[in-house]
């Protein structure tokens, strides 16, 4: 459609033209996003040299404690008379060294083949029993190699931290400076490094409960762990990138490649239908309750938010036993005639597909509405009047007004909830278990998500390898739709314009 056709449409057409415009360019900007990563890689690969040449320029610059500080942590600080950071960085390095030598090193080691003596079975003649001997568990060795691995590059900051004290104490005391000591550094984390100290223990705890569950996830992607290899009386290896190509359709098994395709176009159909319809009738929901003479405005948002009240499980079991073959729907519209045989909601493919949307709308358009009903309450009511001075309808004040502003403030949570969306595992799966199951899928049904389907793989089949791909492909989906549509949104490129 030409400029002119635009201009000359109204603002429903509008809408759709734009929102039609940008779902198709979101093929091309992906690719272009993604072509720009090895460049983007490269420049990164690039500063290494820099970073080391800084170092060496150090150990050429610097003094003998300097230059013994690579050697030993802590001996430039104690030079300068910092004895209780000198000891501290000391004791890390003792620390350190004698774990690494002990069994970091060992794990990191065994990570080549991820352990090779299998634990074996021994019939016991004298005992009539059957004695094991000990052999190595794949999925600890993985484990603890990768916990290696992060301690190894935690004392690998703090070692060129120490590096970087101590050439900075030594120009201080060569320029006449002051030389912060243990008291000061203290003194300036409550001040004005408090930020250090308040994230400090928030991000130790991700990366203890996020980052190594995270990576040990992904290197599972990379084995073939899965039932037939359950350590310690199978090990897995690395086999590694076969499971990206059985999943994307150039192994041997076709029926899991075409599962993927078909959950996958599921889950993003799905993600769009139960964001779009719980926002839109969320929205109008709170604009008619906060329009100007309705009388009892807090009764309704009342009865409305009883839904959030009720844990979601039980609405979604509740609906689930209500409109099943011979629940109570189905009961009801036999005894009045309706129909003959009873609908199959949650057992027929499509209508499945369409009631799971549907039912999603009951649980999800009350939190739309709240949040909807916070944006209307904070627009200035002088808009609305001076609209209506010259001579807008209420349909240019909710096109030009109120949607501008509630979609200013609102994209992040668009954004959020259609990303919860790919991974809404609750509603999928305790309303239609991601049912019907299908022949045509690799165990998976009409209904699975990628999400749905990988708790099926992994808690029936225990394939935890394509588990763990499937996961990775979720992660990508989802990281991909919030870069690029926040980056194109106006909340990101015009942020606090908008008033």
């Amino acid at each position: 459609m030409i400029d002119i056709d635009y201009l000359a449409s109204g603002p429903v057409r509008r809408a759709f033209i734009r929102f039609k415009r940008r779902l198709k360019s979101l093929p091309r900007d992906f690719a272009s996003y993604m072509a720009r990563l090895p460049g983007r890689a490269a420049r990164a690969v690039k500063r290494i040299p820099d970073a080391l040449a800084g170092y060496a320029r150090i150990f050429a610059r610097g003094d003998f404690f300097t230059r013994l500080s690579f050697l030993i942590m802590g001996a430039g600080c104690i030079r300068r008379r910092r004895f209780a950071k000198g000891l501290l960085y000391l004791a890390v390095q003792l620390v350190f060294w004698f774990y690494f030598l002990n069994s970091g090193i060992y794990y990191i080691a065994k990570l080549k083949n991820l352990g090779s003596n299998v634990q074996t079975e021994i019939w016991n003649e004298d005992k009539g029993i059957f004695e094991y001997t000990k052999g190595d568990n794949s999925m600890l060795v993985l484990l603890y190699g990768i916990t290696a691995l992060i301690l190894l590059f935690v004392y690998l900051a703090i070692y060129l931290s120490n590096v970087r004290d101590a050439y900075n104490s030594e120009r201080a005391a060569r320029d006449g400076g002051h030389i912060p000591t243990l008291r000061d550094e203290l003194y300036s984390l409550t001040n004005e490094n408090f930020h250090k100290t308040l994230l400090f223990v928030p991000s130790l705890a991700v990366i203890i409960f996020t980052v190594l569950p995270l990576v040990f996830m992904v290197t599972i992607a990379f084995t073939n762990y899965d039932r037939f290899h359950m350590p310690p009386g199978n090990l897995f290896t690395w086999v590694g990138f076969e499971n990206f190509r059985s999943l994307l359709g150039f192994g041997e098994n076709k029926l899991l490649s075409s599962t993927f395709r078909g959950i996958l176009g599921w889950t993003l159909v799905w993600a769009l239908f139960a964001t779009i319809t719980n926002y839109t009738l969320g929205m109008i929901l709170a604009i008619l309750i906060n329009k100007r003479g309705i009388k009892y405005k807090k009764f309704f948002r009342t009865i409305f938010v009883l839904t959030i009240a009720i844990p979601q499980f039980v609405s979604l079991m509740f609906m689930r036993i209500l409109l099943s073959e011979t629940g109570l729907v189905n009961v009801f519209l036999e005894q009045i005639g309706l129909i003959s045989q009873p609908v199959r909601f949650l057992t027929d493919a499509n209508l499945a597909r369409i009631t799971v949307i549907v039912v999603n709308m009951w649980v999800g358009i009350p939190y739309s509405m709240l949040i909807t009903t916070g944006i209307l309450l904070n627009i200035p009511e002088d808009l609305y009047e001076a609209s209506r001075i010259d001579g807008a309808s209420p349909v240019v004040q909710f096109t030009k007004i109120t949607l501008p502003y509630v979609l200013f403030v609102t994209t992040p949570y668009l954004i959020t909830q259609f990303v919860g969306n790919i991974n809404n595992f609750n509603v999928i799966w305790f309303l239609s278990s991601g049912g019907p199951m299908s022949g045509d899928y690799y165990q998976g049904g009409k209904t699975d998500l990628l999400i749905t389907w990988l708790y099926r793989i992994t808690t029936g089949e225990q394939n935890y390898k394509l588990a763990s791909v499937i996961g990775i492909a979720t992660f990508v989906v989802s990281a991909a739709f919030s870069l690029l549509v926040y980056n194109r949104t106006a909340s990101e490129n015009k942020e606090g314009d908008f008033q």
